[in-house]
């Protein structure tokens, strides 16, 4: 029996918790965080510097303050430590344009819809939701995630210790921005990487690869990754945020052309919201179920046993699952 005392506080945080979604996102289309950071620390000066209204302004810049983004003396404003590295377009650690997906249309229809999709088992948005053929929403997620996605690619790239690793010959499955291969080729000079997604996503990726000085050593394939034919020999295949827009028996088929792709003794790493066994925790990844509900016909969030068992069934071995600190994610790595 639960113990503690009623919490309305919690159940008030949540029925406004779009309120303060809609708050961060209103402070980075104006571009508040960096203005702070730049000087601009009063209401005037950043009513000016962000072309706003003095009191809209105001009541933005209190707001954040009582969030904890922002700290306030007498009348000026600075950047808490979270918003100086998180919100200022400056820091090498930006992720604000996150917010361009993650607060989309598109995703906020998913959840206004929540209630059918509910009761449907699966996403009611029209036309399988997000998993449409060359959904446009993913060329959004290529650009607005990719600082978020930087950091992840970052944690994986140390875990696989790619920078001592040989020479490796890298597919990244639904490729994105590109930014877990890019960042493997960066850290091992001998690394090629092929980029399979939709075309209109790759011309991002090629953009990302140009601009980090990759881009001779990577090449894109175009298509489905449930009908292109990959090619064999593959040395490690990236699966990043992919598998959890199926059920598992559509991961196992995935799997299975990917164990095919692999040369003997070839490695996939698969990068996920990875959930206890008691499927509750931790939040993030438990809570993540339910995005794949919202926009997915048949998506969802596995456990490391399930992943297991889904791999096992294709053909690999060896399963492991590693902490991509400080990211919220995990990674699974077996062996073919």
């Amino acid at each position: 029996m639960d113990t503690r005392a009623p919490d309305f506080g919690l159940v008030f945080d949540l029925l406004t918790g779009y309120q303060r979604t809609a708050t961060i996102k209103a402070a980075i289309e104006l571009d508040v965080f960096t203005a702070i950071g730049e000087g601009a620390d009063t209401v005037e000066a950043l009513a000016a510097r962000c072309a706003a209204a003095p009191r809209g302004v105001r009541s933005l810049a209190n707001s954040l303050t009582a969030l904890g983004l922002l700290e306030k003396s007498g009348d000026r404003y600075r950047l808490g430590a979270t918003a100086a590295a998180f919100l200022d377009r400056r820091s090498p650690t930006y992720a604000g344009s996150a917010v361009h997906f993650i607060g989309s249309p598109m995703i906020a229809a998913a959840f206004a819809t929540l209630t059918d999709a509910v009761r449907n088992g699966g996403t009611a948005i029209p036309d399988d939701g997000t998993l449409a053929p060359e959904h446009p929403a993913w060329v959004e997620f290529a650009r607005h995630m990719a600082p978020l996605a930087g950091m992840t690619a970052q944690a994986l790239a140390a875990v696989l210790e790619a920078d001592r690793a040989p020479a490796w010959n890298v597919l990244d499955v639904a490729a994105g921005h590109g930014l877990f291969g890019i960042t493997i080729a960066e850290q091992n000079r001998r690394t090629t990487v092929t980029a399979l997604d939709w075309p209109n996503v790759l011309e991002v990726a090629k953009e990302f690869a140009r601009a980090r000085g990759v881009a001779d050593r990577f090449r894109t394939l175009p298509g489905s990754a449930f009908d292109v034919d990959p090619g064999t020999g593959y040395d490690l295949v990236l699966l990043t945020n992919f598998l959890h827009h199926f059920d598992p028996p559509t991961c196992e088929t995935l799997l299975g052309r990917m164990h095919r792709a692999l040369a003997p003794g070839g490695r996939v790493a698969i990068v996920e919201f990875v959930p206890n066994e008691d499927r509750v925790s931790p939040r993030e990844a438990a809570t993540f179920s339910l995005v794949m509900l919202a926009s997915t016909p048949a998506g969802d969030v596995y456990t490391f046993g399930e992943y297991e068992q889904m791999l096992r069934a294709a053909g690999f071995s060896d399963a492991r699952l590693h902490a991509l600190d400080p990211m919220p994610q995990q990674f699974v790595i077996a062996t073919r």
